[in-house]
């Protein structure tokens, strides 16, 4: 089986898979985010955050199939490179917004700040350009 034969199944089953954890992982995020904010218990208790830690593995094995399928590099492909840039941020963040930080308000900044950079992440892959909807 040739590489391009490989390619053609398993790049859209990668892709889907991606793409649907992705949107997993932000919105479980944006729902324990929300419920730390308004004070609940559930979104640090250990079923929450062992089902967010699931999720994110399975968009890292998504995200690493790409990568190989893909032969994409952060130095050669600068939309990649911002794009795992942002991920750190976002990750840092996220930690912030739902355990670290202390105080309401700077955890909601935190939230809001990590959400926004999720949405230049997508406008980074969408566009693939590293400066996403502001690139020509």
């Amino acid at each position: 089986m040739s590489r391009t034969d490989i390619i053609s199944w398993a790049y859209p089953l990668a892709l889907w898979l991606h793409l649907a954890t992705v949107a997993l992982s932000v919105g479980l995020f944006a729902l324990r985010g929300s419920g730390v904010l308004l004070g609940m218990r559930w979104p640090m208790r250990p079923f929450s955050r062992r089902l967010s830690v699931f999720i994110d593995v399975w968009l890292l094995l998504a995200g690493g199939a790409l990568w190989w399928l893909l032969q994409h590099h952060p130095v050669h492909n600068p939309w990649l490179g911002a794009k795992l840039v942002l991920l750190v941020v976002y990750i840092v963040l996220g930690s912030l917004a739902l355990k670290r930080a202390r105080g309401r308000g700077t955890k909601a900044l935190c939230f809001l700040a990590a959400l926004a950079c999720v949405a230049f992440m997508a406008s980074v892959a969408t566009h693939r350009h590293p400066l996403g909807w502001w690139g020509p």
